[in-house]
This record gives structure tokens, sequence and C-alpha cells, in this order.
């Protein structure tokens, strides 16, 4: 069975690649832990198929709280990144949505339609 993790970025924000990149790995360090700690044999799954995660984008904020609100439902580890405010950005922006890892086939469900970043 393969496993990923999704984080999907708000290109409206128009970030610099190196606050990007730093948001990305929030994300993907958030939902890490938390499938290590809530989850463990999803953890183990995907950590020993290498840890597969893809980085997709939607145009803006809106469109993103509707993928939680869906990865909620669908019972999908997920968590939004707020930006702290220090360099590019005002604080409490929501910048990325980390999802699962989880199931391939359950995330491509919800994310499957997404463009890569």
């Amino acid at each position: 069975m393969n496993y990923k993790l999704v984080v999907v970025v708000r290109e409206d924000l128009e970030m610099s690649c190196g606050k990007l990149a730093a948001q990305v790995a929030h994300a993907s360090s958030i939902c890490t832990i938390n499938a290590y700690r809530y989850r463990r044999e999803t953890f183990d799954r995907w950590w020993s198929e290498g840890q597969k995660k893809v980085v997709l984008k939607v145009k803006s904020l809106d469109e993103m709280l509707e993928l939680k609100k869906r990865a909620d439902e669908m019972g999908i580890f997920n968590s939004l990144i707020q930006d702290a405010g220090l360099t590019e950005l005002s604080p409490g922006t929501i910048t990325v949505l980390g999802i699962g890892p989880e199931r391939e086939i359950i995330i491509d469900k919800l994310t499957g339609s997404l463009p890569l970043y």
C-alpha cells in the first residue's frame, strides 16, 4: 500500500522561495510528529516507503479552508500553518496546509485535482 504526505500552498501570497520552503517544512514536521504520536502504524508504513511528499497549490485561502474542512470530515490528519509575521507576511497569515501522511488513494480523493506547485 502506498502512503504520502501532501502540503498545499496558497499561490495568492507570492512568498519568496525561502519563505515557502520554511512553511512547507513546518507543515511536514507537524504532520510527521502527529502521525508518529497518534497513528503509529500509518507513520511506520509511510516511513518505510521513503516518506513520499508532494507539494500542491490552491489559488486562495477559501480554497485551502475548504480542503481542510473536507480532510477533517474524512478523518485525515491535517495542519494549517500560520506565519509568525517576522519577515514577509503579517502575523497569523495562513500559508500552507499539511495533509497526511495517509494512504495515497485516500489523499488523492481529496487533492487529486490540484496542480503541482
